[in-house]
């Protein structure tokens, strides 16, 4: 396996909605956990996913060329405010 660290700074999206979630719920659970255990490691890996989360981009998966992302599955928009105009 090589990596790739001309990919590994160009950031890009490459991280999906499903992917998304479970990075969202774990990293708020470890973040949640090492608070109470005041477990510093487990912090900064909560830390971590949901920073990956929030950009949806993560440096491994981009120096591994490696995407959950697939083009078109953006969910669709809440139509919320259709009866507004």
């Amino acid at each position: 396996m090589r990596i790739d660290f001309k990919r590994l700074i160009k950031p890009e999206v490459n991280i999906g909605f499903k992917d998304q979630r479970i990075r969202y719920g774990l990293g708020s659970a470890l973040l949640l956990v090492s608070v109470f255990l005041a477990n510093i490691p487990l912090l900064l890996l909560g830390g971590i996913l949901v920073a990956t989360a929030k950009s949806r981009w993560c440096p491994v998966y981009s120096s591994l060329g490696h995407s959950t992302y697939r083009p078109g599955e953006e969910p669709a928009a809440p139509d919320c405010c259709a009866g507004h105009q």
